[in-house]
C-alpha cells in the first residue's frame, strides 16, 4: 500500500471535518453526547474496557486515591471539583491570570470557536453551580480529536485500558531487569532465585491510576456534535514562544491534559501522583522539565492552588519553579544548579512511554476511515451524508471493532476481511 497518498487524503478529510466542527457552538454541551453514550453502552468492546478499568481501580492501595478515582471515573453525576462555583466572572479572572503568566496564546482568542474562555472552560452540565457535572459519561468519550486515535464513542476507555496495561508492563520490566539481586546482594536480571531489593521502589498505585487520570478531562473537551464529529480542542499551558523559564520553548499541549491536572490538584491528590500524571505528554528529561512545570502551573491556577505551598513545585536558587524532590532522603539538591537534571522518579518516564500508543492508533484510524468509505455503499451508507454516515456507520463500526483490530485484519486479509467484520454488525442489527 502506498501510505503517503492515503495519509494526504485523510489529512484533507480531517481538515474539512474540523472546519465544519468550528462552526458549532462550543459554549453549550454537545448535541451528540447522548447518542454517543447510547452507542458506547451497546459496544461489548467498550463495556469490557470499562470493566477492566473498574477492576484496576479496585486494586489501588491508597484509600483517598481509590475513592477519588472511582468517583471521578465511574460516577456519571460526579462534581467537577475545579469548576465548582466558577461563573463568568471567575472564569475571566482565571483566564487573566493564565494570560499574565504566559500560559495561553492570546491570538487563540480570535480563532478558537468561542474564544479562549470556551477552550479553557468547555461547557458542563449545571455549569457554574455548586456541583457542575460532566457533559457525557467518561465511557462515551473518544480518545482524541475527530480523525485522531480512538476517535469514536468509547475510544477513551479502550485507550486507557491499553495505556494502563502498558504502564504495568514497563513497571514489570524495570523491576525484573534493574530491581533484582542475587544471594550476595549484587544486581542481577530477575530469574531463578533472585529477590527484589526493597529499596528499588516503583509505586503500584501510580502505575495503575496515572494512565486512568491522565485523560479524565476528555469527556469535557471532546464532546460530540449532532453530526457525529467532535468539539475542537484548545492547546495551552504556554505562549508557544519563550516558555522555558523565559527562553525559547513551546510548552502548549491539549486542554484535556491541563484540565485533568487541575482536577487532580483540586481533589487533593499527592504531588508524586499529580506530577506523574502531568508527565504523560512529555518526559521531564532532555531539557523538557519546563513543559511539565508549566502544565502544573496552569493546572494550579485553574484549581486556585499555590503549587509551591501544596508541594507540586519548588523554587531553585534562581527562584525558578522546578519539580520538587520526592522520596529523597539525601541532602544533595539536584535542582540547585542551572542546567542540572530534574528530580526524577521512574514513574514519570514510564507514564510518558505508556501513553505512546498513538504511533499506531492514529494511523490506524486514518487507514480504516478510507476503508470504511470504500465499503460504505455496500452497506447502504453515503459518506457525503455526514450525520447519517458518522453516527450510524463510521462511529458504530469503530466503537464495536476498533480501528486497531481492523487495520491488522486488513493487512492480513485485505478489504474482504474488513467487510466480513462489518457484516457481523449488519447481521446483529448494529448497523
Amino acid at each position: 500500500m502506498n501510505v503517503r497518498p492515503i495519509c494526504a487524503m485523510v489529512i484533507g478529510a480531517v481538515a474539512l471535518l474540523a472546519g465544519r466542527a468550528w462552526a458549532v457552538d462550543q459554549t453549550v454541551p454537545g448535541a451528540g453526547n447522548a447518542r454517543a453514550i447510547d452507542l458506547a453502552n451497546k459496544s461489548p468492546m467498550v463495556r469490557s474496557a470499562r470493566t477492566f478499568l473498574s477492576e484496576q481501580i479496585g486494586h489501588l492501595h491508597n484509600q483517598q486515591l481509590r475513592q477519588q478515582t472511582e468517583n471521578a471515573i465511574e460516577n456519571t453525576e460526579t462534581c467537577v471539583w475545579h469548576r465548582i462555583g466558577i461563573g463568568a466572572a471567575e472564569k475571566s479572572a482565571i483566564l487573566a491570570k493564565l494570560t499574565a503568566e504566559g500560559l495561553v496564546n492570546t491570538a487563540d482568542d480570535a480563532t478558537f470557536p468561542g474564544g479562549l474562555k470556551a477552550g479553557v472552560f468547555p461547557p458542563l452540565r449545571e455549569d457554574g453551580s455548586r456541583c457542575p457535572k460532566l457533559p457525557q459519561a467518561f465511557f462515551s468519550a473518544p480518545g482524541s480529536v475527530f480523525g485522531g486515535h480512538h476517535s469514536y464513542p468509547g475510544g477513551l476507555a479502550i485507550h486507557e485500558t491499553f495505556n494502563d496495561l502498558s504502564f504495568g508492563s514497563f513497571t514489570a520490566n524495570y523491576r525484573r531487569v534493574y530491581g533484582n539481586s542475587n544471594s550476595e546482594g549484587l544486581a542481577q536480571v530477575g530469574s531463578g532465585a533472585t529477590r527484589m531489593d526493597p529499596k528499588f521502589h516503583i509505586s503500584d498505585d501510580l502505575t495503575l491510576a496515572a494512565p486512568i487520570w491522565h485523560d479524565w478531562a476528555k469527556p469535557i473537551v471532546f464532546q460530540w456534535n449532532a453530526d457525529g464529529t467532535e468539539f475542537a480542542e484548545l492547546n495551552f499551558g504556554g505562549s508557544g514562544t519563550n516558555d522555558a523559564w523565559g527562553s525559547a520553548g513551546d510548552s502548549r499541549t491539549g486542554a484535556h491534559h491541563i484540565i485533568g491536572v487541575a482536577e487532580s490538584m483540586k481533589r487533593g491528590l499527592s504531588p508524586e501522583f499529580v506530577i506523574t500524571q502531568a508527565c504523560a505528554h512529555s518526559n521531564p528529561t532532555s531539557g523538557n522539565e519546563y513543559k511539565v512545570v508549566n502544565w502544573l502551573r496552569a493546572g494550579a491556577i485553574m484549581a486556585g492552588i499555590d503549587p509551591v505551598a501544596a508541594g507540586y513545585l519548588r523554587r531553585d536558587s534562581q527562584a525558578r519553579l522546578r519539580l520538587p524532590a520526592l522520596r529523597r532522603l539525601g541532602s544533595i539538591d539536584l535542582n540547585a544548579a542551572s542546567g542540572s537534571p530534574p528530580n526524577l522518579l521512574i514513574e514519570y518516564t514510564s507514564h510518558n512511554l505508556s501513553d505512546a500508543d498513538f504511533t499506531l492508533t492514529g494511523p490506524a484510524v486514518a487507514e480504516v476511515e478510507l476503508l470504511l468509505k470504500t465499503l460504505a455503499a455496500q452497506f447502504g451508507f453515503n459518506p457525503n451524508d455526514t450525520a447519517n454516515y458518522n453516527n450510524k456507520f463510521r462511529n458504530a463500526v469503530l466503537s464495536l471493532f476498533t480501528a486497531e483490530r481492523l487495520t491488522v485484519m486488513y493487512a492480513q486479509g485485505g478489504l474482504e476481511a474488513v467487510a466480513a467484520e462489518i457484516q457481523k454488525l449488519r447481521s446483529l442489527g448494529f448497523i
